[in-house]
């Protein structure tokens, strides 16, 4: 087996990568991730099907720009979703932009909802994806493949060590 091939991502390989997520309109950074993920190819998926598949072939050492229509992951925007209250009626915690809150619905399903704005007395709330509606760039650092052992593809990624107890 040449050096080429062991270094590869193909089902079975254990990879390690980072990724930022980059508006393509603004070239603005929207996500970051600089601690390595890790995971098993073909065993388990940490990004989205459609960038998993864009990885089949890269090396280590390789960065892989995919340009991605969030709305072929996320689905389209849906204004339905943007709830606007009256400040006074949500609890203090959560009056601040950003923060993240569980809403459940008529039919007892939960959702994650965001802070988005705060004006006067009205605080909104958006449970769409922030990045739907964008088109945005995956830039993937692929900083290891190797090959998988069988703890590994068991566990689809490095088994952490957890304490006893």
């Amino acid at each position: 087996m040449t050096e080429t091939s062991t270094n590869t991502i193909t089902d079975g390989k254990y990879v390690e990568l980072t990724y930022l997520v980059r508006d393509s309109t603004t070239g603005d950074v929207l996500t970051e991730i600089s601690r390595p993920l890790n995971y098993v190819h073909g065993v388990n998926e940490i990004l989205a099907p459609i960038i998993t598949r864009e990885l089949v072939g890269k090396t280590q050492g390789q960065r892989v720009d995919l340009l991605v229509d969030c709305n072929a992951l996320y689905g389209a925007r849906d204004e339905s979703l943007v709830v606007t209250e009256k400040v006074a009626l949500v609890p203090r915690e959560y009056r601040q932009v950003g923060t993240r809150i569980l809403m459940e619905n008529n039919l007892g399903q939960m959702k994650s909802f965001l802070v988005t704005k705060i004006e006067g007395d009205k605080i909104t709330f958006d449970g769409n994806n922030p990045l739907c509606g964008r088109e945005v760039i995956y830039q993937v650092k692929v900083l290891l493949v190797r090959d998988a052992t069988d703890e590994e593809k068991a566990y689809g990624g490095k088994a952490e060590e957890t304490p006893e107890g």
